[in-house]
């Protein structure tokens, strides 16, 4: 029977535990829980939801994959139960278990106040007890993380008899299908002036960084045509880049009557390099590369969805695999360079032109996060005296940072939007959005950057002065207890993507 249409929400809540155990005591506890219900709400009956996200217990577990399930009988049985099943950092699997119990003499606390349980999935383990809160500065993004209904097969099937482990599991099938479908709908160009497809990424190994940029150009006066380029930046040398096209645009060839061979992959195509979701192929006088591509990850919109659909920006920008792996080999000069499974990103371009100037960043910060900044001000004339807009985006756990599409750019109401310096050869962004606030400092040395020259479709130029080993530093912050706390400090050292346009 089909998955009933019910709502989703993302909920975070923060306190201690007590162990018992010999090296116990109360340890800070965070949950980052994201809820499905099986069905539609009943405020006067009992819904049941699917719980996923990761469970923090300071020193003791740090689980991404947390999973179970919620209870919301608030009026008919005056409780919203959670069990979470989880495993800690011995390899044990523990269920954490609590409930609010909302009263109408005092409905803030009892709504926000999780008192808890520990206990072993199995016959052994460590119990414990501890109390959670929702703390009320996360209320605007928790009420902004509703959707009813929610997408068929969020939840579990009609009968209520799926089990949480096979809703689950459904539910991230249909995750990473949606991924994979909404990349390959970011890979079709648009009817735009100007359609990039680029791919940066780091060999582990060695520490060398690749950028591969493919574009295909609508000019004001003349034929489209297709053209790019693709640059090595080794540790011990200084890069190498090398273009490729110009190449006029071909028509696509008329399949004959009956023929139901498969079209080619949605992309970038010309004859001199092929850019799919699934593979980089190219050539050029001193390069050669032949490259197999793999993300699971969901795209990460730098810019608003909104603007990527209704083109509200003369321009946008959209990573659809923010989290990607290459695997596959790189010829330089006769010399083949091996990788495997390098991480990277697959990103897309779409507008009038390339910004009156503009710094982008992308960095894996570590195996479970990554960082898309872009801070721009745009080569439309009316706009171009404006201060630089910021689109920056933090992916952790599965979950992005900050929460709106607009936060970065527009902040709320127009207060406290983020701000960026674009300049070589050290650029900056700094901003704060719910209760958190990062610093971030991009340098770009001389001797580990290239400078491009980029043509716009109304024939306007642009010099990009791009580094593929540039340093990254950044700084994230919580307000907490009257006062900004350091959560985590990230400092990379050649392993950041970053350049600056400038004009």
């Amino acid at each position: 029977m089909a998955a009933r249409r019910g709502a989703r929400f993302a909920e975070t809540m923060e306190g201690t535990l007590r162990l018992d155990a010999a090296d116990g005591g109360s340890r800070p506890v965070r949950l980052d829980l994201r809820v499905a219900t099986r069905g539609a709400l009943r405020p006067r009956g009992s819904t049941t939801a699917l719980v996923e996200g990761r469970v923090r217990i300071d020193g003791w577990a740090d689980d991404l994959r947390a999973s179970g399930s919620m209870v919301i009988a608030p009026l008919s049985e005056g409780r919203i139960a959670y069990s979470v099943r989880f495993t800690a950092r011995d390899g044990r699997r523990y269920v954490l278990e609590g409930h609010k119990s909302p009263v109408w003499r005092s409905p803030v606390r009892s709504m926000t106040t999780l008192p808890i349980r520990l206990r072993p999935a199995e016959a052994t383990g460590t119990d414990g007890e501890g109390l959670l809160r929702f703390r009320l500065r996360t209320l605007p993004s928790f009420a902004a993380s509703w959707r009813f209904p929610a997408p068929a097969g969020t939840g579990g099937t009609a009968t209520g008899t799926t089990d949480t482990t096979t809703a689950t599991a459904t539910a991230t099938a249909t995750a990473t299908a949606t991924a994979t479908a909404t990349a390959e709908t970011l890979a079709v160009p648009r009817p735009d002036r100007l359609n990039v497809w680029y791919s940066t990424f780091t060999d582990p190994d060695t520490g060398t960084g690749y950028w591969l940029h493919h574009e295909l150009v609508r000019p004001l006066s003349g034929a489209p045509y297709t053209h790019g380029w693709a640059a090595v930046y080794p540790p011990d040398a200084p890069p190498v880049i090398d273009r490729f096209g110009p190449h006029p645009l071909p028509e696509e060839p008329a399949l004959p009557a009956g023929d139901t061979s498969p079209a080619r992959p949605a992309g970038f195509h010309s004859p001199s390099a092929v850019a799919t979701t699934r593979e980089l192929r190219g050539r050029t006088a001193r390069l050669a590369w032949d490259l197999e591509v793999t993300a699971d990850s969901a795209p990460l919109h730098t810019f608003p969805r909104l603007a990527w659909k209704r083109r509200v920006l003369p321009a946008v920008h959209a990573v659809h695999q923010a989290q990607a792996r290459y695997s596959g080999s790189v010829r330089l000069d006769g010399k083949v360079l091996t990788l495997a499974a390098a991480p990277g990103a697959d990103a897309r371009i779409a507008g009038r032109g390339n910004a009156h100037r503009w710094a982008w960043l992308h960095a894996d910060l570590d195996g479970d996060t990554v960082l898309e900044v872009v801070t721009a001000v745009s080569g439309l004339p009316l706009l171009r005296h404006l201060p630089p807009l910021v689109f920056l985006r933090l992916r952790r756990g599965g979950r992005d940072w900050p929460r709106g599409d607009w936060r970065s750019s527009l902040g709320v109401l127009g207060v406290g939007r983020f701000r960026g310096r674009p300049q070589v050869p050290t650029w900056t962004v700094r901003g704060r959005a719910g209760g958190r606030r990062i610093a971030v400092r991009v340098d770009l040395p001389e001797e580990r950057r290239t400078a491009v020259g980029y043509t716009d479709p109304d024939g306007g130029r642009a010099t990009c002065h791009n580094s593929e080993r540039a340093d990254v530093h950044v700084r994230l912050e919580r307000w907490c207890d009257g006062r900004w706390r350091t959560e985590q400090v990230w400092d990379l050292r050649g392993t950041g993507h970053a350049e600056v346009g400038l004009r």
